[in-house]
């Protein structure tokens, strides 16, 4: 008796033969999802011939063996497809290899990949649903100070260090936003919070002569908690600590409506923590007026008088104790009624505009092939972290082998963003058209992470994710879940690691309490063939940007407090040239721009200037090294170069031995 009965035996596929044995298994499986069933019909299209297939439907480019095909060859490759016809499906691709057409499966449309031109913005930003978010999107001119240097304040010893009153002592609560209270992050949406009842108090004019004014933070990369108004044009300010967290109050940003022309106020925020700032010792506060930049194309310019920066009579209690708050104050006038003014720590750059910027690449006929966008992970909020690779295109795969690696990465803490005026400094160099851009694509395979904590960027922290927690104190976590840019991102290094040899490692910080831009460092004091090398990129870029860098300010300690950083981590796995960039909040002590503001253009200028010294550095033509002006101090120590064994880099021992 058979085991089966004839019903049965119908049902089960017929073994084909005369077919190989992948295309029977990727027919079957294609069977299974509505193809060769008839199931699809309606979705398919009928093409002549697979070249007609082929240009319609195929996604990417696919590089052939060889540049050019005859006729033949073409017609005998469409006759073997209309041969199998029956087997065509939209999941295979087929590159003509060694006179034979080898099939693959199509990579995943937009897994991957970022390159919808069509959709606009990449992706909205996200934020804890929990946050009121107003609906409209601040932009800013990027124009500032019509190009002028802008100086730094002189103190003149007799500035005003007002007692903070607070409503005990007769203030009125004009602005006052604290989200709903929630002890981590549960949940996020575009938007923020969707109900009703919000909890924002914004103060209501009384009449059109009231003067008071309105403050408002509820926008992306905002920071405001509170303001209390203490005298006609006296406020004090509240910041509002990273989200989840009880600290780390740096980082401002707020506007203000309904001004007074040629009206002296003051502004006092009255709760930072640290106990020195830059602004004892000349930084000035940003401000932005909607109608300069609308009527004289004039953007973000250094502003305030009597500032300083003191410890005020407001405690907080840290651990078992208590401790006294850092007041800022500073008053200014604001050059027109009724304007809309903003006033920031630092040039504010969001996930948005960053977002703004990668799509201009991305439509870019020229730069979207040299810069290719792909999505590194997700954070806790279900924001995107890019990665940019940047290297020029080539089919030749022992030439792509050959290139070194050089990877940057900036915006671990959210508040510092003239990090990211670096880095677009250095994309908008890398990208360029120049002679020098395009010996550097053909050099090296650059990896790029713009934004490492877009989170803490869109909710306006100063240095937390919304794990609550310091991402450049996580880089040795084996928590994907909690810190996902840091570990993908570690994990993108070791494998370009395996790959090629990575030249240079730098992460972009700020730094709110020293001036110039510096480095930080690891010292191979243990390895006696590396001793001293990680010095000679530093020195190379202090002679290129003599007036914004400072060697003398660089540090190369390896020190166990910072061990999770991710200078230390990838100094561990074997990068010599591992680097913090920190660039100032305020402006250098060096050269033609000494006492004076980094101006955006200065900033992103650091990043022309670490291109131009990558170049150097990396230069195979030595004679630019052995013509290069000599350092003379009374003693100097010899370095080998690791690119030019046959010369020797003279560095003043003085700052070897720092």
């Amino acid at each position: 008796m058979p085991m089966f009965s004839s019903n049965r035996r119908n049902d089960i596929p017929a073994l084909e033969y005369d077919m190989n044995p992948y295309e029977s298994f990727m027919k079957k499986h294609l069977q299974h999802y509505g193809y060769y069933t008839g199931r699809n019909a309606s979705f398919r299209q009928s093409y002549q011939n697979f070249a007609d297939w082929d240009q319609v439907t195929s996604f990417g480019a696919e590089v052939s063996d060889s540049d050019s095909e005859s006729d033949d060859l073409k017609n005998s490759r469409s006759d073997s497809h209309r041969e199998r016809d029956d087997t065509r499906t939209t999941q295979l691709i087929y590159s003509f290899k060694e006179g034979k057409m080898v099939p693959r499966l199509r990579e995943p449309r937009q897994l991957y990949a970022i390159n919808n031109k069509e959709l606009g913005p990449q992706q909205t930003a996200r934020w804890p649903s929990e946050i009121e978010v107003l609906p409209d999107r601040v932009k800013h001119i990027s124009n500032g100070s019509n190009g002028e240097p802008e100086p730094f304040y002189k103190r003149t010893g007799e500035e005003h260090t007002p007692w903070i009153k607070g409503e005990d002592n007769g203030g009125e609560v004009v602005y006052e936003y604290e989200p709903r209270n929630t002890p981590f992050f549960m949940r996020s949406r575009v938007g923020g919070y969707r109900g009703e009842d919000l909890r924002a108090y914004i103060y209501e004019l009384s009449d059109p002569n009231d003067p008071t004014l309105i403050f408002e933070s509820r926008f992306e990369s905002g920071n405001l908690a509170k303001v209390i108004k203490v005298g006609p044009y006296s406020y004090e300010l509240w910041l509002r600590p990273d989200y989840y967290t009880g600290k780390h109050t740096q980082w401002y940003y707020f506007r203000v409506t309904n001004t007074r022309a040629n009206v002296t106020y003051r502004f006092t925020i009255v709760n930072f923590m640290k106990s020195d700032s830059l602004y004892n010792h000349g930084m000035r506060p940003l401000m932005y007026s909607d109608k300069n930049a609308a009527q004289k194309k004039l953007g973000w310019v250094r502003c305030g008088s009597e500032i300083a920066y003191y410890k005020c009579n407001m405690r907080y209690v840290s651990g078992k104790s208590e401790r006294c708050h850092y007041a800022l104050t500073w008053t200014c006038q604001f050059p027109y009624n009724n304007d809309t003014t903003y006033f920031a720590h630092c040039y504010p750059y969001t996930y948005t505009d960053l977002q703004d910027y990668l799509l201009n690449i991305t439509n870019d006929p020229i730069k979207s092939r040299i810069c290719k966008q792909r999505m590194l992970c997700r954070t806790l909020a279900g924001n995107l972290v890019y990665v940019l690779t940047i290297t020029s295109p080539t089919n030749d795969s022992e030439q792509n082998k050959m290139k070194k690696g050089v990877v940057l990465t900036s915006r671990v803490h959210p508040g510092e963003t003239n990090a990211s005026l670096m880095m677009k400094g250095f994309l908008d160099f890398l990208t360029g058209t120049s002679a020098d851009a395009k010996l550097l694509r053909d050099t090296f395979v650059f990896k790029i992470v713009p934004m490492l904590n877009p989170d803490g960027v869109v909710v306006g922290n100063y240095r937390c994710s919304l794990a609550g927690r310091d991402l450049n104190r996580n880089y040795k976590t084996v928590l994907k879940e909690s810190f996902p840019s840091v570990w993908h991102t570690k994990n993108m290094i070791r494998r370009l690691k395996e790959e090629r040899e990575i030249v240079v490692y730098c992460d972009l910080h700020g730094h709110s309490r020293k001036r110039n831009i510096f480095i930080y460092g690891c010292e191979n004091r243990f390895r006696p063939e590396r001793r001293l090398r990680e010095r000679i990129f530093p020195v190379m870029l202090s002679r290129n940007a003599s007036d914004k860098f400072s060697f003398d300010a660089c540090k190369f300690k390896v020190q166990k407090s910072k061990e999770g950083t991710g200078r230390i981590v990838m100094w561990n796995m074997g990068i010599m040239n591992s680097y913090t960039m920190e660039a100032t909040f305020s402006g250098s002590n060096l050269g033609k721009k000494k006492g004076y503001h980094f101006s955006a253009a200065d900033l992103e200028s650091m990043g022309y200037d670490f291109c131009d010294t990558l170049l150097d550095y990396c230069d195979p033509d030595s004679t630019k090294l052995s013509n290069a002006p000599s350092i003379e101090f009374e003693a100097s120590s010899m370095v080998y170069h690791p690119y030019h064994p046959h010369l020797i880099s003279f560095i003043p021992y003085s700052v070897l031995i720092w």
